[in-house]
């Protein structure tokens, strides 16, 4: 016999999981221009002007309104930045960020 001893091996497989997701939703204030919410729409969020007027229409009219849909720390730092680029301009702007 030889001397290398052979035992059957267990293979153990890892499953990612998919990070969960977050929406940002934006919130509608009386006091920032509806040109600047599309603004900012377009430039932090790549949607396109046709896309940011209807978020910005149905955040106007029912309040809020779902911008987009990322990984939670993807969604948290779209929602400050634009945020913060609305306050550098004097405006209160609002985003929140909710599990989807």
């Amino acid at each position: 016999m030889s001397d290398i001893d052979i035992k059957p091996g267990v293979k153990q497989k890892t499953r990612l999981q998919k990070p969960k997701l977050y929406k940002v939703i934006l919130i509608n204030d009386d006091y920032t221009p509806r040109e600047l919410v599309v603004l900012i729409l377009t430039a932090e969020f790549r949607l396109d002007m046709a896309q940011a007027e209807v978020v910005m229409m149905t955040a106007h009219q029912k309040g809020v309104c779902v911008v987009s849909v990322y990984p939670k720390d993807v969604a948290e730092t779209k929602a400050t930045r634009a945020i913060d680029a609305a306050g550098k301009l004097g405006y209160p702007l609002q985003f929140t960020v909710e599990p989807e």
